[in-house]
């Protein structure tokens, strides 16, 4: 069990309850609950290692002097069954800002009630309010369940883009030495 997420959010019971859910921007002191569905989304997606922030480090970036993230929670009264988290972008091609969908994530027992579709429904709204060329997101290949509801929300999958990134002591590597390039 994770700690800071409640034993409901990893039960295997799947039990239709209805549900009244809103969804609401995160606020300071929702950081923990925020970071404790971080965490649940990195157990599902099999990267628990990966994790290496803090409640703390969320916290800065949602809500610091110049926040460069958005969060908002899906709360079934005063429980919390999924977040997003997004932030700007932007594309040269059609000189816009776009919207990116970081992280996505609906605990499992209360999956297929239409929060996912709120949620991500949420960010479009945000997107196209903002005046958004584009509104974008990622996901694993092995993960059939959503790009299954992604393909039925009408999403692309572009086959022929792939994600590039430099981590770690990679980017401190060629961070370092490319400052020191003319």
């Amino acid at each position: 069990m994770q700690e800071g997420v409640p034993p409901s959010w990893t039960s295997p019971s799947r039990h239709v309850i209805p549900m009244t859910v809103r969804i609401a921007a995160a606020r300071p002191e929702d950081c923990g609950t925020v970071f404790a569905l971080i965490r649940a989304l990195a157990e599902y997606e099999r990267l628990s290692h990966l994790v290496t922030g803090t409640e703390d480090d969320l916290r800065r970036e949602l809500f610091g002097v110049h926040p460069v993230i958005e969060s908002v929670v899906a709360w079934d009264d005063d429980l919390a069954v999924g977040f997003a988290l997004f932030f700007h972008n932007y594309s040269t091609f059609l000189a816009r800002r776009g919207l990116y969908l970081e992280d996505l994530f609906v605990v499992p027992q209360a999956r297929g009630r239409g929060i996912g579709k709120s949620l991500i429904g949420h960010c479009a709204r945000v997107a196209v309010t903002r005046g958004c060329g584009r509104f974008e997101w990622s996901v694993l290949d092995w993960n059939e369940p959503a790009i299954a509801f992604y393909r039925s929300l009408g999403a692309e999958l572009l086959p022929d883009w792939r994600i590039c990134r430099l981590t770690g002591d990679s980017l401190q590597r060629f961070g370092s030495a490319s400052a020191a390039a003319p």
